[in-house]
C-alpha cells in the first residue's frame, strides 16, 4: 500500500491504493511510518518525495464501513491522533508533498507535516472531520496556523470547506500550484536541486531549527549552538570553494554520524 523507490540521492513514497483513490487505513500508516524511518538513517537519502498513484494524493480516511469509520479500536487505550510515526517533521531530510490530487482529511493533514507542498491546480483539498463528528488529526491544529495564519486555521478547521490547489496558495498552505501532470515531476526536480547542492548536515539543523517551535529568543539560541556545529568545518569550506569553483559540491559530513553530537550539544544547551 505504501511503495518507496531510492534513486540519485531522492525517495519518492508513494501511497498506493489508486483504486480506492489512496483512502488512508492502518495499514498505510504503519507503511508510510516505516517509509520514513528508511529514508531517515539512509544517509544516501538527501530528499523525499511523497504523492500517491493514480488521480489523487489521499482521498481521507478509508470510509469502507461508515458507521465504524471513526470507532475507537477495541481495547485501544493509548489512541494517538497521529498514526505515522515518525512524522515527515523528524525525518532528516526535506520532505516535499507532491499533491497530484485531492487531498482530503488525513491526506491534507499528512502533507502538512511535510516541509514544501507542490499542489494540483484542480485538486479538492479540505479538512472535514468537523462534518463528520470528529476534528482534524496529525498535529493539524498546529501545522495550520504555524504554515499560514490563526484567521486561516479557523477558516479551514471550523468550516470543514473544500477548496482548489489555486486556492490553497493563495492561503498559504501550499507552495506551488500545477497542472495535475506536472506536480510529480516539479518535485523530484526540486529534491534533485537540494540533493546535488545542499549540505547533508546543514538541510537538517536547518530543518531542525524550523520546526522547533521556539520564541524568537529561543529560535535564536538554536540557530547560534547549530552554527558551532557547522562552522570551520569541511562542509562549511566546501560549500564557498564549490560556489568559487563553480563546480557541485562534494559534501563530507554525514548526518548518521554527526547527530549523536548534535543531542549532546542540544542536551548541553539545555542545562
Amino acid at each position: 500500500m505504501v511503495l518507496l523507490d531510492v534513486a540519485d540521492g531522492i525517495a519518492v513514497i508513494t501511497l498506493n491504493r489508486p483504486e480506492k483513490l489512496n483512502a488512508f487505513t492502518a495499514e498505510m500508516a504503519r507503511g508510510l511510518g516505516a517509509a520514513y524511518a528508511q529514508c531517515d538513517g539512509d544517509d544516501d537519502v538527501r530528499a523525499v518525495v511523497v504523492t500517491g498513484a493514480g488521480r489523487a494524493f489521499c482521498a481521507g480516511a478509508d470510509m469502507s464501513a461508515p458507521a465504524q469509520t471513526f470507532d475507537l479500536p477495541e481495547g485501544e487505550r493509548n489512541f494517538s491522533s497521529s498514526p505515522v510515526q515518525p512524522a515527515a517533521w523528524d525525518v532528516r531530510k526535506p520532505v516535499i508533498a507532491a499533491i497530484n490530487g485531492s487531498a482530503i482529511g488525513i491526506g491534507l493533514t499528512i502533507a502538512l507535516q511535510c516541509d514544501l507542498r507542490f499542489v494540483a491546480r484542480d485538486a479538492k483539498l479540505a479538512i472535514p472531520q468537523v462534518r463528520r463528528g470528529v476534528l482534524g488529526d496529525m498535529g493539524v491544529h498546529w501545522t495550520l496556523p504555524h504554515t499560514t495564519s490563526m484567521a486561516v486555521a479557523a477558516d479551514v478547521l471550523l468550516t470543514g470547506r473544500q477548496f482548489s490547489g489555486v486556492e490553497a496558495v493563495q492561503l498559504g498552505i501550499a507552495s506551488r500550484v500545477l497542472p495535475a501532470k506536472q506536480v510529480l515531476t516539479a518535485a523530484v526536480e526540486t529534491a534533485r536541486d537540494i540533493a546535488e547542492n545542499c549540505a547533508p548536515l546543514s538541510l537538517a539543523l536547518s530543518k531542525r531549527a524550523l520546526w522547533a517551535g521556539r520564541d524568537r529568543a529561543g529560535t535564536e539560541d538554536l540557530e547560534s549552538l547549530y552554527h558551532r556545529l557547522t562552522m570551520g568545518r569541511p562542509d562549511a569550506r566546501e560549500g564557498p570553494m564549490a560556489w568559487f569553483e563553480k563546480r557541485r559540491p562534494n559534501w563530507q559530513l554525514r548526518v548518521g554520524d554527526e547527530w549523536p553530537a548534535v543531542v549532546a550539544a542540544e542536551e548541553l544547551d539545555k542545562e
